[in-house]
């Protein structure tokens, strides 16, 4: 008996090539890099403020300055406030700018909170700017940025 395949037509061949071709282009969009830019995590922070002005200050992002391997990194942001019913942190949220995604973590506090500090672990795609920006009772923002060297990169699904 002989191979079904061995004398496929013209039409098969070209259907397999297709299939083929299609599941290259699927592979290349799993595979390539996605990042954002220091631009959109500008644009997500301003989203995120609603345009209001963010100072410096009273927001402490603590993360270390070297990252072994990015796949779960600690990160913790505590901001200095007396969390009173008339002065206390309204929210918290983190940015990056090289991840696929700008907008990290969002934090709803209020007076009952009792201390205004948050922690969660994430991972970063690359060596990157995070910024931890925090809302308080009088409508004010603040922030603090750190810059994180990333040896061992994660997000980047695909890759080894």
């Amino acid at each position: 008996m002989s191979d079904p395949h061995e004398f496929s037509s013209g039409t098969d061949r070209k259907r397999r090539r297709l299939l083929a071709a299609g599941a290259g282009l699927g592979a290349w969009l799993i595979v390539r890099p996605a990042s954002a830019t220091p631009d959109e995590m500008a644009a997500a922070i301003r989203s995120y403020t609603g345009g209001a002005k963010v100072n410096a200050g009273k927001v402490k992002l603590d993360v270390a300055a070297l990252v072994d391997n990015g796949n779960a990194v600690p990160v913790t942001v505590a901001v200095d406030s007396p969390m009173t019913a008339a002065d206390h942190v309204a929210a918290i949220a983190i940015f990056n700018e090289r991840n696929p995604q700008t907008d990290v973590a969002r934090f709803t506090l209020g007076p009952r909170a009792g201390k205004a500090s948050v922690s969660t672990r994430m991972r970063l795609a690359t060596s990157q700017k995070l910024t931890a920006v925090a809302k308080l009772s009088d409508g004010s923002y603040w922030s603090h940025t750190i810059d994180v060297v990333v040896t061992l990169a994660a997000c980047i699904e695909g890759e080894t």
